[in-house]
């Protein structure tokens, strides 16, 4: 029998992702606080999006904050690699392993 270690990240009371490791939880965690934090701040604007494709963009700019930062600052666009997507849920992984 394998005994197995999973960190979960739950919002609101609903589990949004497991992760074998915590680094990669609480990264996960973090990606999750800069994106509600956008949400507000790109609301004033009115764009004329609907709520579900405001919150991709701001999921989105999350995802790629340090490409974001670098335009902020200044910077010039740059060729982004394709950002890897968690596994939804990290446990098809652990069964394999067993």
């Amino acid at each position: 029998m394998a005994v197995i270690t999973k960190f979960v990240v739950v919002r609101e009371g609903v589990e949004k992702m497991t992760f074998t490791s915590k680094k990669e939880a609480d990264a996960y965690d973090k990606m999750l606080d800069i994106a509600d934090n956008l949400l507000p701040f790109i609301e004033q604007v009115d764009l004329g999006l609907d709520e579900n494709a405001l919150e991709q963009l701001c999921f989105y700019m999350a995802e790629h904050k340090d490409q974001l930062m670098g335009l902020l600052k200044g910077g010039a666009v740059t060729k982004a690699t394709p950002a890897k997507k968690p596994a939804k849920k990290a446990e098809s992984k652990a069964e394999t392993k067993t």
